[in-house]
Formats: structure tokens, sequence, C-alpha cells
């Protein structure tokens, strides 16, 4: 049974977002620095990669659920009634080079869900996408644009360096992210250098950190492991020392041998100073709002990634909190900025490969493969 909502759900309104006065310099420099790893990673690898991202370790294919019988303030856009729908999930390490996963990095998780209909945000009109960007955290590293600037410096920095020495890095802060814990307390700078512990993708849950809006109402959303196959797995450390892609490699494993479920959970947002807006790294308080499940995301025994067919579907698409519905439009500042930048990136990869992005509207329009 659901866990009760202790409080009445915000509406949305425009007002609840407060853009600050110069976010467009700050979005001038977050594509300067997108591009600077863009740039160097094409070089290096003779093809564009992802700004952020660049490693994918599973490309998954399967079936959303929305639930019937949700009460009003969860039945909301996409949620609004009982449907089923194509998705395409894409597991991920923060990085926007391509690296050994002995190079730890928080877990990127994107959801692709196809065929939703629904009038469009800006930059979406046509396609029939709704994507969910989620990070194993439930809070973004960054509180607002600026912070999210000099961040990604810091990680842009690190691009392009040698391995060895990011290896020992990472080790290093692994080292230094466990003994931050250990007296309760968690470092989102050590975690993007380096720091994350090198457990199971699949045993993680993820959240989409920042907020949107979720109808007339305002939400975040997380994906929770359920079947004990994947709630086994958390936790559970991966042996990366001599496996560059020990990350693919334990995917496969599990999900070549059995189906997969999740539960896509809905936090409403109910008291705008505990659960601002426009502060990305504030935790909600689950007493106060719990995470409450609006569909059941089941992905059959598969091959998560087969060298060739798997590159080229990677390559092919492209996520970002914009691709969707007004219903559930992006909101606060890091979200705000993340349109033109992610944007940008995309253009970049589709500029250099010469080959443009395009939304599918059905799993057949994935490529088949080399």
């Amino acid at each position: 049974m659901a866990e009760p909502i202790l409080h009445s759900a915000i509406p949305y309104t425009p007002g609840v977002e407060r853009p600050e006065a110069d976010e467009a310099d700050t979005i001038t420099g977050l594509n300067e620095q997108i591009h600077m790893i863009q740039d160097k990673t094409a070089r290096d690898y003779g093809s564009a990669q992802r700004g952020v991202h660049a490693k994918g370790h599973a490309i998954l294919k399967g079936r959303i659920e929305v639930l019937s019988g949700l009460d009003a303030p969860l039945a909301q856009g996409l949620f609004a009634q009982a449907a089923t729908y194509d998705v395409v999930m894409r597991y991920s390490t923060i990085q926007g080079d391509i690296l050994p996963d002995s190079i730890s990095g928080p877990r990127g998780l994107a959801i692709k869900i196809l065929g939703v209909p629904g009038e469009r945000l800006p930059g979406s009109e046509g396609d029939t996408t709704q994507d969910f960007i989620m990070v194993n955290g439930p809070a973004f590293g960054a509180p607002t644009p600026k912070a999210f600037l000099g961040t990604l410096s810091q990680l842009a920095k690190t691009t392009d360096k040698i391995e060895g020495l990011k290896e020992a890095v990472s080790a290093t802060m692994q080292v230094v992210d466990s003994v931050l814990e250990t007296v309760g307390i968690k470092s989102p700078t050590v975690q993007t250098l380096g720091g994350a512990p090198n457990t199971h993708p699949l045993g993680e849950t993820y959240y989409t950190q920042a907020p949107f809006r979720h109808g007339e109402f305002i939400a975040k959303l997380s994906l929770v492991p359920v079947s004990p196959n994947l709630t086994e797995l958390t936790g559970d450390k991966v042996e990366t020392t001599d496996r560059n892609d020990a990350l693919r490699e334990v995917i496969r494993e599990s999900m070549i041998e059995q189906d997969g479920v999740w539960e896509l959970r809905v936090q409403l947002c109910t008291d705008l100073e505990k659960m601002p807006i426009e502060d990305a790294s504030a935790i909600w308080d689950k007493k106060q709002s719990p995470y409450v499940t609006v569909a059941r995301l089941t992905v059959p025994s598969q091959l998560s990634w087969e060298n060739g067919t798997s590159d080229t579907q990677d390559n092919a698409l492209a996520f970002s909190p914009w691709h969707g519905l007004v219903a559930h439009q992006p909101l606060g500042g890091v979200n705000r900025v993340r349109k033109p930048v992610y944007d940008a990136s995309a253009k970049f990869r589709g500029d250099f490969n010469g080959c443009p992005m395009h939304e599918p509207r059905a799993l057949t329009d994935l490529p088949p493969g080399a």
C-alpha cells in the first residue's frame, strides 16, 4: 500500500520559477565547457561523444505500464490514465570521455518512453517521446546554474588526461568517500571526481534530482528496482581490476538470464520552502512527501550490450529532459540551462558524425547495428 501524502500538493504556476538575471551568460559558459569536452574526445576517438555520460553500459528495451486508479494529484500528464508504452533505457557513467570502469563516478540512467500523446515542450514538437534523465542520487551535485558551471569546469579539466592518473585519483577518492560516509557525510564533489563506489548499476535507485511539472502539480521522480534478481544486486560491489568494461559485463550477465522489474515513483512537492524549485541540490523530505508508485517498468531478458549493434543504437540516441510533454516541463535553473546545453551537445554529435539526431517513434526505428 502506498504511504499517505501528509500535506496537500502545491499547484504549479509559472511564478514558482525565478531565473537568475545572468542565466544567459551561464549558459554560454556551460556550452563552452561542453564543447571543450566534446572537441577533445572527438579528436581522441575519431567520432563525437556526449559531453557528459559518454560511456554507455547497457541499452535495454522494455515496456512501462501506467497504473490504474491513481489519486488525482498523481494521475497527471503521462500518468493521467492507465496505458502501456515501449521504452528504451540507457545506463552510463558521468564522465565525458570513455574510461575503464575502474575510474568510477555517479551512475546515470536515461529513459525514453515512446508513443506518448499530448502537448509538446518547445523544441520537441512533432515528436512522441518522453525522456526522464536520472542519476543514482536523490539530489543534483550543484544547487544553481552557476554552481553547475563550476562543477562542469572541473570535469572538463580532467577530460583527456592520463588514464593511469585518473585511476589512481579515483581509487583515492573512493577511500575518501568511504571515510566520509562512515561519519554520515556525502560529498557530491568527491563522487563526481571519481569517489562514487563501484556498485552494480542494476541494483541502484535513480532520481530525476531536479523538479518537474507533474501536470497541475510539481514533483520529482525515481526508478526503483523491485524484482528479487535486481534488489539482490543493491550495494553489490563490482570487481573492475583488469576489466575495462566490467559494468557492461555484469549488466549483461544479469539481464540475459531473467526479466527485470522496476517501479517508477513520484514525489509531490508539498512545501515550496522545504522543497525548493531553484535549489537542485536540496533533498526533498520523504517523510513529508513519500515517493508513490505510478508505473511499473518491465524489461524482458535480453542481450543488454552487443558490440556493433548496441554501439550503433547508443550513437543514434539523444536524451534530454526537454524531450517530452508540457505536463512534465523541467523546472528550476539547472533544468532551464540543460535545454540549450543538451541541444548543442546533440547538434555537435550529429554534425561531427554526419548523422543528425532523430527521435524514434517506435522501437523498430532504432538502427539494427553494424
